[in-house]
């Protein structure tokens, strides 16, 4: 991991193993349901809901830092605490660690492998979340240089511009317009993809044990599709949350300086009557 930009954003299961017990780390469980480990949870973790505690009804990411504040405070993380996700997908630290930032938490890590790592690992689980007494946790306002909105996805998509790419990390299969939001489209539903963006999938960048990839992996994804360094990055999915994993992977490990995330992601694009959907294959 040393190879890294940004190594100090990864820790492995060993690390973790041995900070289980650490008042100053908190683990958090991601999944959409509190059902999805019940046996095989990392012992000490809170449990937060996507649809209830990070989405809003709409499915858009709630990025209320009053409402962030909320759910921290009752994690029982507090400005110190060193927070370390996993959830029911490879990536979901990522997520986290996209999340976090946004509101200006600084102690945030990566679980390098997640749970699918650390049960392979035949490391300790349990069956019941933790609790922690509350704090007063005091979001910081949303850091904007982490995102990109709409309005400058849709100039970018009026005028190309050579140092500027959409890059698209869902599902080839969402990308060709198969499936929208993880099913086939009904009704008005849009299925497709921005004009000129490239497709490659977020969990290209991981290794087979849920680990990322090595630099030079990673450096040779990206660049035989034309996602260099001098270039400023968009990125998007479904939701906001794999395209975060692809914004942690270009920004923190491979030390791009000029990547956001799109969070309003298909969601929103699909749903704009202005906007334009493409079908066209990138090949």
């Amino acid at each position: 991991m040393s190879d890294y930009a940004h190594p100090e954003v990864l820790v492995d299961t060993q690390w973790l193993l041995e900070h289980l017990h650490d008042p100053a780390v908190r683990v958090v469980e991601v999944n959409m349901s509190s059902e999805s480990y019940q046996d095989a949870r990392i012992p000490g973790a809170v449990f937060w809901n996507i649809f209830t505690d990070l989405l809003n009804p709409d499915l858009s990411m709630n990025l209320d830092p009053s409402a962030i504040a909320k759910l921290l405070s009752r994690s029982g993380i507090s400005s110190e605490t060193t927070v370390v996700a996993y959830g029911s997908y490879a990536d979901a630290g990522a997520w986290i660690f996209w999340f976090l930032k946004t509101i200006g938490h600084e102690r945030v890590a990566v679980l390098n492998g997640g749970h699918q790592k650390w049960v392979a690992e035949g490391h300790p689980v349990g069956s019941e979340f933790s609790s922690f007494p509350a704090t007063d946790y005091q979001a910081k306002s949303l850091d904007s240089s982490l995102r990109v909105l709409q309005p400058e996805i849709q100039a970018s998509v009026a005028t190309p511009q050579e140092e500027r790419t959409l890059l698209d990390a869902r599902t080839p299969q969402e990308y060709r317009g198969e499936i929208f939001m993880m099913k086939p489209p009904e009704g008005t539903e849009r299925a497709g993809h921005i004009p000129g963006a490239i497709n490659i999938e977020h969990i290209l960048a991981l290794n087979e044990d849920g680990t990322f990839k090595s630099v030079a992996a990673l450096n040779a994804l990206y660049k035989a599709r034309g996602i260099t360094a001098d270039k400023e990055v968009f990125t998007y999915c479904a939701i906001g949350a794999r395209s975060a994993c692809t914004w942690f992977v270009l920004k923190y490990l491979l030390g791009y300086p000029h990547v956001r995330n799109y969070d309003g992601s298909w969601n929103e694009w699909s749903r704009l009557p202005q906007s334009i959907v493409s079908t066209d294959s990138q090949f």
